[in-house]
């Protein structure tokens, strides 16, 4: 098995991220987990990439072994944090593979910085149009014309935030576990030493709050998004994207994915992984490899 090695480096702006990096051949693969994970949540994709790639996987600020000294406000301040984090360590002509909230920090990245990424995959990603963070209604149900605007209005949220940040700060895996169980592991579940690690890895998150609010006001697209106007900087996306989403994800819904093909237009293409959830990793780890390494190989892509 190839070494992977876990390693800090200290940012120009005074935070300091962790990241895993595997050896391999020429071409370079950065991946960006999303909410409630870090690089651990990768790591049997890490193991897994053809060795012909350079794998790094990065903590983001707040997750991980990466610090939180300054608290981020929108997901642009995660892709600032990736921007400084490739000059520091000298990355260029990289691919990048987001999942869930990564995936928004991949677009955004792309966006601001054109040159650097070659091709974008978006795996259960949000939208371009954001992730709405909608409140309880009175009978204890998601109300969906109750969406949340404020932070302070996510802090106090009964239906994710409060329920989440307590099983964090109690330490109580057996919630986490739940949650996880009913959103993202609704088949396939990791073994339980493994399962876990990846519980201990979420526990390490320390701005659950805050990427939550980042996801409700994100919007690249030329539409409002019920709370926000679109920046429009959808149109500098401008390499090849692969858009992946499971056929049973909870989580990143099927209109999600819709809105991003939309909005990429010809750049995107779309496969639906077939009896997936929102980890693929864990549900068709075999069929999330193949669908990824034909895109970044450059094979022709078939289903």
């Amino acid at each position: 098995m190839s070494v992977i090695e876990l390693k800090t480096v200290n940012l120009a702006n005074g935070e300091t991220l962790g990241y895993r990096e595997r050896e391999g051949g020429e071409k370079i693969v950065l991946l960006i987990h999303g909410n409630m994970s870090s690089s651990k949540h990768w790591d049997v994709v890490i193991e897994n990439l053809d060795s012909d790639y350079k794998v790094y996987a990065v903590d983001m600020r707040g997750f991980g072994i990466s610090t939180y000294h300054k608290p981020v406000q929108s997901i642009k301040d995660f892709s600032d944090d990736i921007k400084l984090f490739v000059d520091e360590i000298g990355l260029s002509n990289f691919i990048i593979a987001g999942w869930s909230t990564g995936g928004a920090v991949g677009m955004q990245f792309v966006a601001d910085y054109p040159g650097l990424c070659s091709k974008l995959l978006l795996l259960a990603s949000a939208s371009t149009r954001g992730f709405p963070i909608y409140g309880l209604g009175a009978d204890g149900q998601l109300d969906f014309s109750n969406r949340l605007k404020t932070m302070e209005d996510i802090h106090s949220d009964l239906a994710r935030t409060i329920p989440i940040q307590t099983a964090y700060d109690n330490r109580d895996k057996e919630v986490l576990k739940a949650i996880w169980n009913a959103a993202i592991y609704t088949k396939n579940q990791p073994e339980e030493a493994h399962y876990d690690e990846y519980l201990e890895d979420m526990m390490t998150q320390r701005n659950l709050a805050d990427v939550y609010y980042s996801l409700n006001t994100f919007n690249i697209s030329h539409h409002h998004n019920g709370l926000t106007e679109g920046t429009g900087q959808v149109e500098e996306i401008k390499i090849p994207v692969l858009v992946l989403r499971g056929d049973r994800d909870y989580v990143v819904v099927e209109s999600m994915a819709k809105e991003i093909m939309e909005d990429l237009g010809e750049n995107a293409t779309f496969f639906e992984l077939e009896d997936c959830g929102h980890s693929p990793l864990i549900d068709n780890l075999e069929l999330l490899l193949k669908h990824m390494h034909e895109f970044i190989g450059k094979k022709e892509h078939t289903k």
